[in-house]
């Protein structure tokens, strides 16, 4: 007989999850294995920004994912989980010239090379810690896979997409109006951008109308930009302004006339009816502006200055101290008519914290509206899927209004452009500079010199490709061919447009198929109140606190009990609840090894479910109906559904109900025979391993400790997370109608000694009255009631339609 090991009355937290984080990275067993026959499955890790440690939000999607990763591996499943860090460009490239700042060092005085060559080493850095922090939260990515997506594996991928599309037409460079970060000196997204609610102003402002003496009020937020104005607008249909329209207009502090027109624009309805248009600082009026051929004139620089186009006194002001400026020289000249407050939207660079200025730049464009109609068409039809599945609305909304998507960013660090101009302006797009130059030679018939593009790509383009490249294309490996299309992502919804939009589209375009099958949007952690976490409220929660607090299985146990889709509200309470569990599941395996610990051999031939008690075979019947309902939620990637299921079996029908009923057989042996003993035995056995097994996904690393010290050596599978999964088992299924009435009886009898105010040990004897059916059948199991009632002195009488229960208290001695 081999002798079960006793656990210990309990356990430090700190250590065994650092010694089995150990033991799970010395052996590598998240290795995925492209020559298997398993059947596959691979998942990506939304790359984390190299730009510090890991929130909450990090975390719950690393657990989410991770709970799935395990499961499927112990599903049968052969599983890639593809971790790696981004770039994160604009970012990334921020914080470390805060960096330089400190020690008064400009980028420009290191120049490009230098640079980047400092900016690798602080990246380093970075990412290591990022690594660690993954680690303690007990994820399973293969990490021997790791990519970050300016390694030389994934740029070649960036440079062959680039050149290919550049070369299909579907990406261009043009002069259009984008949203400018004067701070960080780019051009951003409009996803890029945040629009904060702000008290603001409209001033309204009197144009002198030329040979008249009338003049046109027009309502601006941005006076200081009436320099640049090329038109006033009206509308065709307002008699208000009908006789002016083809006047000019002498326009304030300048030498200049503008034009008044008509155009759609211009709401007879909204303010004044007349709009000034500036089609080089505003995004409307740049397409008025194109309507109708209007010159486009900066009167700003890149740094949101008043550059030389201004008047000569407004030159060098930046933007706010000039519109102050333009209003008491408006008043002076008696063409300023009012201001009123307002509620206005502002853009601000997400990144920059900046007010984000209008601006034309030349850049580069990939043609999105193109891209969108095959990543709609698979939505559309079903080819992925999203959960929760009104995101799709989400998603659809935004793609069929989308605009081709501004890819050039004004920075160093990324993937620098591979576009190289000859000295008259000829662009040539190739993947490297010797490619280049040998198309520049056969193109002028001779060597020329190139200026290679100093821009680089916007971060989501390379995150864009992340399904594939990291798999090894454009080479046709074996991982490629294998785990692509991937079956599986969770990220969080308010990256939908940033980057599962951009996958779909890029994978489709690139390689002709869908990066991935089902899209998981998980919510966002929030504090106790519901307000998004961040920096700048200090109300975020860093990961580590809970996890030194509570243990890493109580914060991701807490993350498992998010509804799908949900937001989380955090608080330590919560957390608190996963410590409880796992402190209960190592108490409950305790108590059922005590009695195991004599006369039970798990090596032998199990008891046969069929010579079990009636409360064995029950309890063995709701397993398996929990083994069913468990898989079929985490089969469905709904990980809070699959924890409710198992904690409802675990706290309710085996904590709470049978191990109650199953005391009495070990505390009293001699009310029992012996097959009653060794039922309960088998049954306990049983179940311990097949809970631990199904909480395995969710709290890793206390069922790990488990299956090591009590289950490893009747196995022989190195760790839990490698066996098999809980399976629905036959046997396991028998009739066990008669239980319902006994618990029944079990719930009323604790109703009443709540009632009654009585602990289990202050009861004398138990009078119960039911109908003549259950009065039979207590008969028939009476000894079960007995345990039940915590008693020997039980009455059973017939006579009532209802279950009546009477308790008499022991006397006090």
């Amino acid at each position: 007989m081999i002798k079960i090991n006793m656990i210990e009355k309990g356990f430090d937290t700190a250590e065994l999850e650092t010694r089995n984080q150990k033991f799970w990275d010395e052996n590598n067993f998240w290795a995925c294995n492209p020559n298997s026959d398993k059947k596959p499955f691979c998942t990506m890790m939304p790359p984390p920004n190299i730009t510090g440690s890991l929130h909450m939000g990090h975390m719950l999607n690393n657990a989410t994912t991770d709970f799935m990763c395990r499961y499927k591996r112990m599903k049968g499943f052969d599983v890639l989980w593809q971790p790696g860090t981004d770039h994160a460009a604009i970012a990334a490239q921020m914080l470390f010239e805060k960096e330089l700042t400190k020690n008064k060092i400009r980028k420009e005085d290191l120049g490009r090379e230098e640079f980047l060559r400092q900016m690798w080493e602080w990246a380093n850095g970075i990412d290591s810690t990022i690594k660690s922090q993954l680690r303690r939260l007990g994820v399973t990515p293969d990490w021997k896979r790791e990519r970050f997506t300016l390694d030389e594996g994934l740029s070649h991928a960036v440079r062959k997409v680039f050149v290919e599309m550049y070369k299909r037409d579907m990406i261009y460079r043009g002069s259009y109006m984008v949203n400018w970060c004067p701070k960080q000196q780019t051009v951003l997204s409009d996803l890029e951008v945040e629009n904060k609610e702000e008290n603001g102003k409209m001033y309204y402002i009197k144009y002198p109308v030329d040979g008249t003496n009338e003049t046109i009020t027009i309502g601006t937020t941005r006076p200081e930009t009436m320099f640049g104005d090329m038109a006033v607008a009206v509308s065709a249909d307002d008699d208000r302004y009908k006789h002016l329209v083809g006047k000019m207009i002498n326009l304030p502090f300048t030498d200049r006339q503008i034009p008044i027109i008509t155009d759609e624009h211009a709401d007879p309805e909204k303010g004044t009816g007349a709009v000034k248009i500036t089609p080089a600082h505003d995004f409307n009026d740049f397409e008025v502006g194109k309507r109708h051929n209007l010159p486009e004139l900066t009167v700003m620089n890149a740094y949101a200055k008043m550059n030389e186009n201004a008047p000569e006194k407004y030159q060098g002001m930046n933007r706010f101290d000039c519109r102050k400026s333009v209003i008491e020289d408006l008043k002076e000249l008696g063409l300023f008519e009012k201001a009123e407050d307002q509620i206005m939207q502002i853009p601000y660079s997400e990144r920059g914290g900046v007010v984000v200025e209008p601006r034309i730049t030349t850049q580069w464009y990939a043609r999105a509206t193109k891209l969108a109609d095959k990543a709609i068409q698979v939505v559309e039809d079903g080819e992925i899927t999203f959960q929760p599945e009104h995101r799709k609305n989400l998603y659809m909304a935004w793609m069929r209004e989308i605009k081709d998507w501004c890819i050039s960013r004004q920075l160093w660090w990324g993937h620098q452009i591979p576009a190289w101009y000859a000295e008259d302006g000829t662009t040539f797009v190739e993947e490297t500079e010797e490619e280049a130059h040998h198309v520049a030679e056969l193109h002028f018939g001779k060597p020329v010199e190139l200026t290679r593009d100093q821009d680089s790509l916007d971060t989501w383009f390379s995150s864009g490709l992340w399904p594939f490249s990291t798999l090894g294309w454009p080479d046709q490996t074996k991982e490629l061919d294998r785990y692509y299309t991937t079956d599986y992502l969770s990220t969080a919804a308010d990256i939908i447009f940033f980057w599962v939009a951009r996958m779909i589209m890029m994978g489709l375009d690139t390689t002709g198929k869908i990066p991935f099958k089902h899209v998981y949007f998980h919510g966002l952690v929030r504090d106790a109140k519901g307000q998004k976490m961040s920096k700048t409220k200090g109300n975020g929660t860093d990961p580590k606190e809970p996890m030194d607090k509570y243990g890493v299985d109580a914060l991701r146990y807490w993350a498992a009990g998010i509804p799908m889709g949900a937001d989380g509200k955090y608080n330590d309470d919560d957390v608190k609840i996963g410590r409880k569990l796992i402190v209960k599941l190592w108490n409950a395996t305790r108590f059922g090894l005590m009695q195991l610990e004599e006369n039970f051999d798990p090596s032998a031939t199990a008891l046969p479910v069929s010579e079990r008690t009636l409360e064995d075979r029950w309890l063995l019947s709701e397993l398996n109906k929990t083994i069913a309902e468990h898989a079929r939620y985490m089969d469905k990637y709904d990980n809070f559904q699959a924890r409710n299921t198992i904690d409802t079996f675990f706290w309710n029908t085996f904590c709470d109900n049978y191990l109650e009923i199953i005391k009495d057989r070990f505390w009293n042996p001699e009310r029992y025979n012996d097959a009653a003993r060794v039922s309960a035995q088998w049954t306990l056995w049983e179940s311990l391993r097949t809970i631990i097994g199904l909480f395995a996904p969710f709290i890793p690393f206390i069922t790990e400790e488990l299956y090591q010290q009590i289950f490893k050596q009747f196995e022989g599978t190195e760790t839990l997370h490698l066996t098999t999964f809980p399976e629905v088992k036959d046997e396991w299924n028998t009739n066990v109608d008669d239980m319902k009435g006994m618990l029944d009886v079990l719930h009323a009898i604790r109703q009443q000694r709540t009632n009654d105010k009585l602990g289990t040990g202050q009861v004398e004897t138990v009078a119960i009255t039911t109908n003549i059916e259950l009065f039979e059948l207590l008969k028939k199991y009476e000894t079960m009631m007995q345990a039940i009632a915590r008693t020997e002195n039980l009455e059973l009488e017939s006579g009532s339609d209802e279950i009546k229960i009477k308790i008499t208290p022991k006397l006090k001695d």
